[in-house]
């Protein structure tokens, strides 16, 4: 790391989190990197979420924010708009983070100057913080929109970015629910070099009354976000590269459908695939596997 010591605005969207928002709250404390503001954005929590942070507010460096409920992106904007650091990053209140995590991703930035995204890999927990796996999806770095198109693989919690990012092209759209990041992320491909650092920098807790645990309807969020990103962005990707990436989603979307044993929207999914890019095998590949599924299938 340089000698400057640039200020990193971390912000914390929170809706009556108070179980776990303490815990994310001492993660950012242990950073072995002093500098930075933290920004929490109570949602409108009912639960008592302003009484268990009172005592960190005497912190100058942590500032409470409150607002009637609107949802994350609404909140996470909030945060942007008070930030005042170089760098963001973003944590969600029943997560945290690994205490070198802002430490990892500034020499990230050092070696690689030209990068304006720096994220990396989690491990998941559960909702009593027990480990249950790592998250190491295949990642990407530099022009990653033709990638990003077919999967969100930037873990937003993980994630540290220059904030003129935002400056320059806008925070959340609030009218995004479910997949948020996955749109936000698209967005910013289009200007701005992404880096995958292979590190471990958080814990990301699955919890059964998560949205994000709603398969079916993140599915539904991802695929209006991909089509509107390429109706916003007509330029971002070349049309091979368009047709590769929807095939490629299409495919994905088909494997999920079978493996919950609906096979009439598995095969809906190949017949998509297909139609955007018949040339890639993926869909070909999905569709053996598919008949030997359906009843009868693979017999002589």
């Amino acid at each position: 790391m340089s000698d400057s010591q640039p200020l990193i605005s971390v912000i914390t969207p929170t809706y009556n989190r108070a179980d776990f928002i303490v815990e994310a709250v001492e993660s950012v404390l242990a950073q072995t990197y002093p500098h930075f503001e933290l920004l929490i954005v109570d949602d409108g929590s009912t639960d008592n979420t302003r009484e268990v942070l009172e005592p960190y507010l005497k912190d100058g460096r942590i500032r409470l924010f409150y607002q009637e409920n609107q949802g994350q992106s609404v909140a996470r904007n909030r945060g942007l708009d008070e930030a005042t650091g170089d760098f963001v990053c973003f944590l969600d209140s029943d997560n945290a983070w690994l205490p070198d995590k802002f430490e990892k991703s500034l020499k990230a930035f050092d070696d690689n100057p030209s990068s304006d995204v720096v994220y990396g890999d989690f491990i998941v927990i559960d909702e009593q913080g027990r480990e249950i796996g790592t998250n190491r999806m295949k990642r990407h770095s530099g022009r990653i929109t033709p990638h990003l198109l077919h999967d969100n693989f930037v873990s937003m919690n993980t994630t540290m970015t220059r904030r003129q990012c935002f400056v320059d092209m806008g925070g959340f759209d609030k009218n995004d629910r479910l997949a948020e990041d996955y749109g936000l992320w698209l967005r910013l491909s289009t200007r701005y070099k992404f880096y995958y650092l292979p590190e471990l920098l958080g814990y990301y807790r699955v919890m059964e009354n998560q949205i994000s645990s709603d398969k079916d309807s993140r599915f539904e969020a991802n695929e209006a976000i991909v089509h509107h990103f390429i109706e916003a962005f007509p330029d971002a990707l070349t049309i091979s590269e368009r047709k590769r990436g929807l095939s490629r989603f299409y495919v994905r979307k088909a494997r999920y459908e079978l493996s919950v044993r609906r096979l009439w929207s598995a095969w809906r999914g190949f017949v998509t695939a297909v139609k955007y890019d018949p040339f890639w095998l993926g869909p070909w590949r999905f569709l053996a596997k598919l008949a030997v599924s359906i009843p009868g299938g693979g017999r002589g």
